[in-house]
């Protein structure tokens, strides 16, 4: 198949693309000129300069693409203007479903993420992931980031209702190779290894193993229905951070914080660090943004996606142990 790929040189996108060249598609790279192509080192695709907001480039770009794949997204947790990222992921979106359509691609597969999912409930005392049915209103998004996705998932379920052939995925927290910026889950385990993580907040993520993410991606396009979205985790991923911590510690042989911080502390802390940041203009260290989504454990169950596309379920202590091996071999753990 001829491939349309945004966000190609992020860390999902990245790995799509080696995967699909693996498979022996061809590949169009959407890529901004300031981006960073060391995550597409060694594979062979076709590049194209552009961005989400000019039309007729896409328009020249997806000519003859069968399968679009719309990666591309501004992720930030902080920001002094958030207009650029709205304009990115719910304009961009918009532009990229309708062109790539208008063109003749048979398949778009959508980026999302399990931010715009309903969270988990307790259930005596446990908490139980939730799946793709979980209803969620946006004012349940209470980030600039997770509401700018939301916009952009309608406007993906908008234009399927209008008949373009739109599939919709949902990764939960991948790791692994090619996390070159690093993610803000892959900076957490940078973090660890360089012992800069002295105590940890009672917390929890899917954890996920990129490549699987990269693979549901494909499996999406051949397999999955037309208006429907997939949840791309691990059935066995739902660890807290304390868990994660000790498989993590367990690989590196870096001991693992044993300082749990209070919700409320890290709460404190993370306005403090927002208020200097408005004054000097850096993100701070610690976003607010990123504090409230800690408040609840994001276990979410994928069960959808392994029956109906067969999403690979590597170990998540394999996806953790690649993550490292990566970051220690390019060069972002001190020695």
């Amino acid at each position: 198949m001829n491939c349309f790929v945004t966000g190609a040189s992020g860390f999902i996108g990245s790995n799509l693309v080696h995967e699909l060249v693996a498979r022996g598609h061809h590949v169009k790279a959407l890529l901004r000129p300031q981006s960073d192509l060391r995550g597409l080192a060694g594979v062979d695709f076709e590049h194209v300069d552009g961005d989400l907001s000019d039309r007729a480039k896409l328009r020249d770009a997806l000519y003859g693409c069968d399968w679009c794949f719309h990666v591309a997204a501004s992720y930030h947790l902080w920001l002094r203007d958030y207009r650029p990222m709205y304009a990115a992921n719910v304009e961009g979106t918009r532009n990229v479903i309708e062109i790539a359509s208008a063109m003749g691609c048979s398949r778009i597969v959508y980026t999302s993420t399990v931010g715009c999912i309903g969270l988990p409930k307790q259930r005596d005392g446990k908490v139980v992931p939730t799946d793709e049915t979980a209803p969620v209103l946006e004012a349940q998004m209470t980030n600039h980031y997770k509401r700018s996705k939301w916009q952009a998932e309608q406007v993906a379920v908008e234009l399927v209702r209008k008949g373009l052939p739109v599939v919709i995925v949902n990764p939960t927290a991948p790791v692994g190779p090619r996390d070159v910026k690093p993610t803000p889950t892959g900076q957490i385990i940078v973090d660890f290894l360089n012992r800069a993580m002295p105590a940890y907040l009672d917390t929890g993520l899917n954890w996920v193993h990129v490549r699987d993410v990269a693979v549901g991606h494909i499996l999406a396009a051949e397999k999955g229905r037309i208006g429907e979205r997939y949840i791309l985790g691990h059935g066995e991923g739902n660890w807290t951070m304390r868990e994660a911590f000790a498989v993590l510690e367990e690989i590196s042989g870096v001991r693992a914080p044993r300082t749990r911080i209070p919700y409320w502390v890290a709460l404190i802390a993370a306005y403090a660090n927002e208020a200097v940041s408005a004054v000097t203009g850096k993100p701070p260290k610690a976003p607010l943004a990123g504090v409230r989504m800690a408040k609840y454990k994001m276990f979410f169950n994928p069960e959808k996606a392994i029956r109906e596309l067969d999403l690979p379920q590597t170990p998540p202590k394999q996806a953790l142990a690649d993550a490292v091996e990566w970051f220690r071999a390019n060069g972002y753990v001190k020695r």
